[in-house]
């Protein structure tokens, strides 16, 4: 969703060593530069995407997902995605045996992560890939990890991606420029449904109003473009905000602090 200049980084290609290893929980960091983009792809294990520090993007077919160090995206085995870094990212992430948590969902989805399993997972990159074996710290460290996995509660930063084509150039252009007022009465003569209809379609495939849809998708790319460094006034106007108190209300009703405030206490910058 941003617009700040890409670059693609190839990946990593110790990876599937690591996700070869017998514990069921493997550990990985990588930083990332700002605009740097790990590209599509996928992994056998399900994979719990969180930076220690920064704010990154994870896209896939089904939408797209921000990942503030409070949070983390739930990525099972074999989906496509994408990461991409806004801001200067510490991404310590987890690769794990899908039958460790099979009570987690089958879909991707944004988990909120306690304190605690935060610094369980920086502490579990610091050790060696190889120091898990039976009766190890490393393995004592995974048990615990397991346990806070279980305890994670669902989070809002989530934009899913309707599927049926007479929305695509609605989300495409709101994606693309979330200061876009047209309302869907508007957007019927291109797309050649009824502003009813659109209204049923973007209900039933995103579990969002329109009105619900298109402002996740402010709050998101706001969340982007502060990570990035810009100021809280240059985020209001280019997301089309009438003030600068206009966005802060906004921002504060929908994730209950400032923008300054959620930016210092998460470590984004």
């Amino acid at each position: 969703m941003s617009r700040i200049r890409q670059t693609t980084l190839p990946l990593d290609p110790t990876l599937p060593a690591l996700e070869a290893l017998p514990q069921s929980v493997v550990a990985y960091g990588r930083d990332l530069q700002p605009g740097q983009q790990l590209p599509a792809h996928h992994h056998r294990r399900a994979q719990l995407v969180h930076a220690s520090h920064g704010l990154m993007t994870v896209t896939t077919d089904s939408g797209a997902f921000v990942v503030p160090p409070e949070q983390a995206v739930w990525v099972p085995g074999g989906v496509q995605h994408r990461i991409e870094a806004h801001g200067q990212v510490a991404m310590r992430t987890l690769y794990i045996e899908p039958d460790a948590l099979p009570e987690l969902p089958a879909d991707v989805r944004v988990f909120y992560v306690s304190p605690l399993l935060r610094e369980l997972v920086v502490a579990a990159v610091a050790i060696a890939p190889h120091d898990f074996g039976p009766g190890s710290r490393g393995e004592r460290l995974i048990g615990v990890i397991l346990d806070e996995l279980r305890a994670m509660r669902t989070a809002p930063l989530a934009l899913p991606m309707p599927s049926d084509p007479r929305l695509q150039p609605i989300v495409a252009a709101l994606v693309a420029d979330p200061a876009d007022t047209r309302t869907l009465a508007e957007w019927t003569p291109s797309t050649g449904a009824s502003e009813r209809t659109l209204m049923r379609l973007f209900q039933a495939q995103t579990g969002m109003s329109f009105r619900e849809w298109r402002g996740q998708c402010r709050l998101l790319r706001a969340l982007e473009l502060l990570a990035s460094g810009a100021p809280v006034t240059t985020v209001a106007l280019e997301l089309g905000y009438e003030s600068t108190s206009a966005f802060i209300a906004m921002f504060r009703r929908r994730l209950g602090v400032t923008p300054t405030r959620y930016l210092a206490r998460g470590g984004i910058r």
